[in-house]
């Protein structure tokens, strides 16, 4: 990758978290840029329509079009149009939230979902992020269809993350994940409770055909008070039903279909 792509990139992600903007200083010392070459860097983003300076400010902040274009690849690649009802029937049917997410490589990215909770509290996390493997359940139906070795590896490279940035419960040893894995794999289901964040229960399936590798993952969440482990259990039939019809319909969308590919296209090994 040259020099001024990796930096430009590096410059969208850091602001793509920073919704109000940031100032130069701070995208250049954080980034361990030149302070001059990231000026250029922004002005260059600015040009193109990728970055806005905020006047009163000074500082920059990403404008619309990367979300578009991420929106708009979206719905060309018509997975959203084959997921919707699909969730949604899982959603009304458990009246929780239920999400999909795709296998990118080694990431698992949110892409769709459907609120199925008509009431109380509830729980709507942000679209679009990459799902922390080793606690969240999402991470750990992917895991369960890898052998050890390649599960191991795929966590080693993300990390385990700060435990104080998630639950009570989140596995921070290789023995204490291999164990919830193992027991996801029996269920044909990952079930967790006050790991991905306190108070919160999720439990996921992967859509997968037997014999292939896994396109994506879909997830049923809420709030532990209400999505308890009895539900749970009840649910694991509908949701392993979501997961195979997901998976049968996977030649109609080239995102799902192409989810066997690495992160940009390389290959997985």
């Amino acid at each position: 990758m040259s020099g001024s792509l990796e930096k430009s990139l590096a410059v969208l992600e850091y602001l793509s978290a920073r919704p109000d903007g940031a100032p130069l200083a701070a995208i250049a010392d954080d980034l361990g840029q030149i302070r001059s070459g990231c000026h250029r860097t922004l002005q260059e983003l600015v040009k193109y329509g990728y970055v806005r300076a905020l006047p009163l400010k000074g500082d920059y902040a990403l404008t619309t079009k990367l979300a578009s274009l991420g929106l708009s690849f979206l719905s060309k690649s018509g997975v959203v149009d084959i997921a919707q009802p699909i969730i949604e029937r899982l959603a009304r049917s458990t009246e929780e939230l239920v999400r999909l997410a795709i296998v990118d490589g080694e990431r698992l990215t949110l892409v769709a979902k459907a609120q199925g909770a008509k009431s109380g509290l509830l729980y709507d996390p942000d679209m679009g992020i990459e799902l922390r493997l080793s606690c969240s359940a999402a991470g750990h139906a992917w895991l369960m269809t890898l052998n050890e070795e390649d599960a191991l590896e795929a966590v080693a490279r993300q990390g385990f993350g700060q435990p104080s940035n998630f639950g009570p419960k989140a596995p921070t040893t290789i023995k204490a994940l291999l164990t919830m894995l193992q027991q996801s794999r029996k269920r044909g289901y990952s079930m967790l409770r006050d790991v991905y964040a306190a108070g919160m229960s999720a439990m996921a399936a992967p859509v997968q055909i037997s014999g292939e590798k896994a396109r994506g993952v879909v997830i049923v969440a809420g709030p532990s008070q209400r999505l308890t482990e009895e539900r749970m259990l009840a649910f694991g039939g509908l949701l392993r039903e979501a997961a195979l019809e997901l998976a049968q319909a996977r030649h109609a969308s080239p995102l799902l279909k192409s989810a066997h590919l690495g992160t940009w296209g390389n290959v997985l090994k």
